[in-house]
């Protein structure tokens, strides 16, 4: 007759087999989704881009520690969306000639393998979406340099007076509120009928868009966030994972 001890280790040794079974599970099922997508959904901050468009936007303006805290913040979960671009924002408060300026002087840095594996899942007729919290005038110059469809492009437009100063952002734009990934992702596939959709993100935010999404893979490439490490399925840190995986 087994002693409660024993019962008890028993018992943990079966939940541990148990946890590993779903987590593998879980990884081959998300592997299959990626490998069978008719769309993929890029984050573009941090994931696309080595770096986070807002703060680079702030250094640019001479408030850059104020704000890279302020996006921590909001890339860990810890306030709301909106309420910390808002925030950033009014901080920042950048002129369309600065905008202008930045993307000019300092354009974004693409990640190293994004280029070959946004051709080859286009290659696979795989829709390519990018979808960022970030600022559409900067997305849209990086979807230019991976041959994405502008109509393909989701992220936040900034406003200014007929004078280029600072005027606020566009508030009804889905991707300004918190959920607005999902948001997105939900009217992709009423308006296409996509049927397997794969988010790509670093953030909170990124994991938040599964479901809709039917499946979701955490990048850590440029910066490694501790809450999408330990939800995400499949985490990563270099896109030639994605690569390999579509090779075989």
């Amino acid at each position: 007759m087994m002693s409660a001890k024993t019962l008890v280790n028993v018992n943990i040794t079966q939940q541990s087999a148990s946890t590993v079974h779903n987590t593998m599970t879980s990884l081959l099922e998300t592997k299959e989704i990626f490998c069978r997508a008719d769309a993929v959904c890029f984050d573009v901050d941090s994931t696309v881009i080595k770096e986070e468009g807002i703060d680079e936007l702030a250094k640019f303006c001479g408030v850059g520690d104020v704000v890279a805290a302020m996006t921590r913040k909001a890339m860990g979960g810890s306030m709301s969306f909106k309420t910390a671009l808002t925030e950033r924002l009014a901080i920042i408060r950048p002129s369309r000639e600065q905008v202008n300026k930045l993307i000019t002087d300092h354009p974004p840095q693409l990640t190293e393998g994004v280029e070959e594996l946004v051709d080859r899942l286009q290659q696979r007729k795989v829709q390519v979406f990018l979808i960022s919290g970030g600022f559409r005038c900067i997305v849209e110059h990086v979807a230019m340099r991976l041959n994405i469809p502008l109509s393909n492009v989701f992220a936040n437009r900034l406003k200014f007076y007929f004078n280029g100063e600072y005027a606020g952002f566009d508030e009804t734009q889905m991707t300004a509120e918190t959920g607005g990934k999902g948001r997105v992702i939900r009217h992709l596939k009423e308006q296409f009928g996509f049927k397997k959709m794969v988010m790509i993100g670093d953030g909170a935010t990124d994991l938040e868009a599964c479901p809709p999404a039917d499946a979701f893979i955490g990048f850590g490439g440029n910066v490694i966030r501790q809450q999408v490490q330990e939800k995400a399925a499949w985490y990563i840190t270099s896109f030639n994972e994605l690569l390999k995986e579509l090779e075989k």
